[in-house]
């Protein structure tokens, strides 16, 4: 909880009222002035068990005031209106809050995900010329604030590294004493012209053939998403949501952040996955909506989760959207579950089961949300491009590219035609029958492993610099959609090795005894 009064930092205004021209960080606001002592956000249960201090309950005067305290240092550090900030941080009230306080202060959040280590982290931040990084001191046993100091160390640009938690590496600012500061200093921060929401909020990374580029998002584009996600799953004002999804992406923030923000509700977190915790957050916070990724809904199911009265909506994220077509049926008696077809950081299509408990098909042409009844809005158009990829536009997709003018360039980027489709590069075919589009296989060169994307061909020739003989594979996996598997001359010594390179652990782990041994299993079989 945070002490003190209710002093504000005065912020950049709004000329007009309509939604459209909110920011996300307004939207807190709002709600705060509405409602403050309604509880906002909160921590699992079990938080001390993966990073330093104990799960935090915020009301939104409290979230609202810590993310202008947030705010307010990011300024008075000196840094510039739309400067980058790279985040990392676990699924706690701290990423959320550091999101919304860096666009409170007028600068671009950048969240990345938790599991890149230096490799991905320095060559995303150094392509978009990031200003600052924010992290924590620990998630399990990795010190993230070290890494955050290295990562700096190698990205010119980063000026200022800051993290949470009590036991932070040399040089990094403290974050944590601004729960408890007594009183905010007023510091006015940018008074945008015009439209507020239209300008840039956040910006992800997509991973390609040569490695992560930037995709770069307005607030309008993440109340698009956001407003998809609320319309299609049909949540009501003041629902509590317990999400299992990190908000280091646009599925993660559109499904997570912004239902939260405009349901005016609480937003319950959960990072990585324990069951028990999950279970105990599902009932005894009368969950309303729960957000978690596809294939661990089925099992979860099977075991008795959902088995309460008036059981909550399920959103359930497909990273591989190929494989939502062969899902197993729903049972209706486990609430209505939404599939959200992800294609990477380009959008989504969302779809509640029917009574049948199959998956809707993802039209092709327009899609309105909510797919039935009053109300729908067209928020994305799919269609298939000539080499039979499937292409996405709408509200909710990017419309610019990242840094700009880089199309101009020969830098990889985001690819945005003309016309505002993006070729999401997963295969697809059109079904004439239904008039819909069938995902029928990822996009080339890729990996896909819980949610992380892979770019194949980098990797296997890192593992040969290091090892000749060092052999490595990405099988199908039931629950992350495919997973590596590998075998060395020293299985232990590569992955000694690939740590040293700053890959993904994601990687390095598939050189373990028993990533060897099935491995060895396949090609005997």
């Amino acid at each position: 909880m945070i002490p003190g009064d209710q002093t504000t930092i005065p912020r950049r205004s709004s000329s007009n009222a309509l939604a459209s021209r909110i920011t996300l960080d307004e939207l807190l606001r709002q709600i705060a002035a509405r409602r403050p002592d309604a509880l906002a956000l909160a921590d699992p249960a079990n938080r001390a068990s993966f990073t330093e201090g104990m799960p935090r309950r915020l009301t939104y005067s409290e979230a609202d005031r810590m993310v202008s305290a947030i705010a307010g240092r990011l300024c008075r550090m000196g840094l510039p209106t739309d400067a980058i900030i790279g985040i990392q941080l676990p699924n706690t009230v701290e990423n959320i809050l550091t999101i919304l306080g860096v666009l409170r202060a007028g600068m671009i959040a950048a969240p990345l995900p938790l599991l890149w280590r230096r490799a991905d982290a320095v060559a995303a931040l150094a392509r978009v010329g990031a200003k600052a990084l924010i992290t924590c001191s620990r998630v399990g046993n990795f010190d993230h604030g070290l890494l955050a100091t290295r990562i700096a160390a190698d990205v010119f640009a980063i000026r200022y590294v800051c993290g949470f938690g009590e036991n932070l590496a040399d040089g990094l600012v403290p974050m944590d004493e601004l729960f408890t500061v007594e009183k905010l200093d007023p510091i006015a921060l940018l008074d945008r012209d015009g439209d507020a929401a239209a300008h840039l909020a956040v910006v992800n990374f997509e991973i390609g053939e040569h490695g992560p580029v930037a995709v770069a998002r307005r607030h309008l584009e993440l109340l698009a998403g956001g407003m998809a996600a609320l319309l299609e799953s049909r949540l009501a004002q003041g629902a509590q949501i317990v999400s299992t999804i990190a908000p280091s992406c646009f599925a993660g923030l559109a499904l997570t952040l912004v239902p939260w923000l405009l349901t005016g509700g609480t937003l319950h977190l959960h990072h990585g996955f324990s069951g028990d915790v999950l279970a105990r957050q599902y009932h005894d916070e009368a969950c309303s909506a729960l957000i978690l990724p596809a294939p661990v809904a089925f099992p979860l199911a099977e075991a008795g989760l959902f088995a309460r009265d008036n059981p909550a909506a399920v959103l359930a994220a497909w990273h591989c959207p190929d494989r939502l077509a062969a899902s197993p049926l729903w049972r209706q008696g486990d609430g209505d579950l939404i599939d959200f077809a992800i294609f990477g950081e380009a959008g989504f299509i969302a779809g509640c089961r029917g009574e049948d408990g199959r998956p809707r098909p993802l039209p092709l042409g327009p899609v309105l949300f909510p797919r039935e009844g009053p109300g729908a809005a067209p928020l994305a158009e799919l269609d298939l491009t000539a080499l039979g990829t499937v292409a996405i536009r709408g509200p909710m997709v990017p419309h610019h590219h990242f840094p700009p003018r880089v199309d101009r360039s020969d830098q990889p980027h985001f690819a945005i035609r003309g016309d505002g489709y993006v070729d999401t590069g997963f295969a697809g075919r059109i079904d004439t029958v239904r008039q819909s589009v069938v995902v029928t296989g990822p996009p080339a060169g890729l990996v896909n492993v819980g949610g992380y994307r892979f770019a194949l061909r980098q990797i296997l020739e890192m593992v040969a610099r290091i090892d000749v003989n060092a052999t490595l594979t990405a099988p199908p996996d039931p629950l992350l959609g495919q997973r590596f598997v590998g075998t060395a001359s020293d299985c232990a010594a590569m992955q000694v090795a690939l740590g040293a390179h700053g890959v993904n652990p994601l990687i390095s782990a598939a050189f373990s005894e028993a990533g060897a041994r099935d491995l060895r299993q396949a090609a005997a079989g």
